[in-house]
């Protein structure tokens, strides 16, 4: 089964922020579990390159549009190498192969009568790149950003989006996984219930030439939104490699902001079905980031910088946080004291501590190799019932994976942890290591395998601590990484390795 992934595309004169790095570690992480479980998965993020807010940026840097997007892409790219962000591709919207697919679909919707020339009155929101009706502002306001906007009376080209509408309330209504999670499939529903208007997807060259010009009428470059969205099938392989493209796009897993939830729960989909293409699999709308309960913006003077925490914790620290915090599809408050809070509790306190722990028994009352435990089917029943927990636990950890519940994920593994920091705790080698060997044995195998499987299944989130970790319990990973998920595959006699704490506490 294949495993199709993206993020958003971001701004490329946006700093790369919380929202971006949650979003970006959130879709490495779930195709590092897909990967895990035998997906082929393909992992996909980029930038928007064109549109009102770059031109202006660039004129502001006294450099051509595409001379500053070039240069600001990378920021994007080095944060995401920095953060351990593992994509499969990395678009960006000036591209030939995109340009070639926008183009592409503008022409079919031309010739079959989706587009048409009308006059646009209105009001557009600069650095949203949104048009807007009278009834939608608040306030005199963008009704997502609450910024300023600016009367706009022009010709323009329109895709007749109202004749789909009846289509996608019923698409909708037949594939309950379409837009998750529930709660903004609802919100969605109710939008569309209301006339839907068609959608304005040009600007005159004259105002805005930084865009693909309309290849009907150069006269006019396409809306940065409906340029944007069709990125997701160019690196699919649309038009270049049909046969890629119609295994990887019906598995399409789009995870998006809930401030862009209608560009593409109904701006995208009535593209797709105009241009006759399938639909994605699911549209997944995470919450926002907020501090004190106030979404993060720099108008707020809010913002939260995803580096400058990697430096202080650690990256992978970093992003355990970010994936234990958010549950799917609800906001999430953040502040340095949780984060410092979770560092100690789960990595330092809970797995860092059981780590050295076993490593350190293992070194003083078994010669400083993994010994040889007793049969199961002889086994106590404390060892029993934790070695069955450690089977059920691949289980319970992709369950929630697959609902993009990293919470929960990371819950199941942060339980067997407990569990075996208590099953030492109960069966205390140290005070039987002269009387009963073999018990001894048992119980620290036992402890380390119990180690090596959480490791495993934390792996996706915290790729290099958790190959500390089979490095240090003499343990190589196999080339297929998911035939390790099998309990008991610690080889007896391979020798550990002791060292400094995991997580050091701070």
């Amino acid at each position: 089964m294949d495993f199709y992934i993206t993020t958003p595309i971001y701004y490329v004169n946006d700093e790369p922020h919380l929202g971006h790095a949650y979003t970006t570690i959130l879709a490495d992480v779930l195709a590092r579990y897909a990967r895990l479980q035998g997906s082929q998965t393909f992992f996909l993020t980029g930038v928007d390159e064109h549109g009102q807010k770059a031109q202006e940026a660039a004129r502001l840097h006294g450099l051509e549009p595409q001379a500053y997007v070039d240069l600001m892409h990378t920021r994007f790219q080095s944060a995401w190498q920095e953060l351990e962000v593992a994509n499969d591709d990395f678009i960006r919207t000036t591209q030939p192969r995109h340009v070639h697919v926008v183009e592409h679909v503008l022409n079919q919707l031309w010739q079959q009568g989706d587009i048409y020339l009308d006059e646009y009155q209105g009001w557009y929101c600069v650095p949203d790149e949104r048009f807007w009706t009278e009834k939608d502002l608040r306030d005199g306001q963008c009704p997502d950003c609450g910024r300023p906007v600016e009367p706009v009376s022009e010709p323009n080209y329109f895709f007749r989006m109202n004749r789909y509408q009846g289509w996608l309330i019923d698409y909708i209504q037949a594939h309950l996984d379409f837009i998750l999670p529930a709660l903004r499939r609802n919100e969605v529903l109710g939008f569309l219930h209301q006339p839907l208007g068609d959608l304005c997807i040009s600007r005159p060259a004259s105002r805005l030439n930084w865009g693909i010009p309309l290849p009907f009428d150069p006269n006019f470059v396409t809306y940065v939104w409906f340029d944007a969205l069709l990125n997701y099938v160019t690196a699919a392989g649309y038009l270049q490699d049909e046969a890629r493209f119609s295994r990887l796009w019906p598995q399409a897993r789009h995870l998006i902001g809930k401030d862009i939830l209608t560009t593409h729960s109904v701006y995208w989909p009535t593209m797709l079905k105009a241009a006759g293409l399938p639909m994605p699999r699911t549209i997944f709308a995470t919450g926002w980031w907020t501090v004190d309960g106030e979404k993060i913006s720099k108008s707020r003077g809010n913002t939260v910088k995803p580096l400058e925490l990697a430096s202080i914790y650690g990256v992978e620290a970093f992003r355990y946080y970010l994936m234990s915090q958010m549950q799917p599809g609800h906001d999430a408050d953040f502040s340095r004291e949780r984060l410092a809070s979770c560092y100690q509790a789960d990595l330092a306190n809970n797995l860092g501590n059981l780590l050295q722990r076993v490593v350190n028994m293992l070194t003083r009352y078994c010669d400083g190799r993994i010994p040889s435990p007793a049969m199961e089917a002889v086994a106590d029943s404390d060892t029993r019932s934790l070695i069955r927990l450690c089977e059920d636990l691949p289980g319970r950890v992709f369950s929630a994976a697959n609902a993009f519940d990293t919470p929960q994920a990371l819950d199941q593994c942060r339980a067997v942890l407990d569990a075996a920091n208590q099953y030492l705790e109960r069966q205390a080698p140290w005070k039987r290591s002269a009387g009963n060997p073999q018990g001894v044995n048992t119980c620290l195998y036992t402890a380390a395998e119990a180690l090596r499987l959480v490791a495993l299944l934390l792996s996706p989130v915290m790729p290099k601590r958790c190959a500390e970790v089979w490095r240090r319990l003499g343990w190589l990973p196999l080339a297929v990484l998911r035939d390790g998920l099998a309990w008991g595959m610690l080889q007896p006699g391979a020798p550990v390795t002791p060292g400094e704490p995991l997580f050091p506490r701070k």
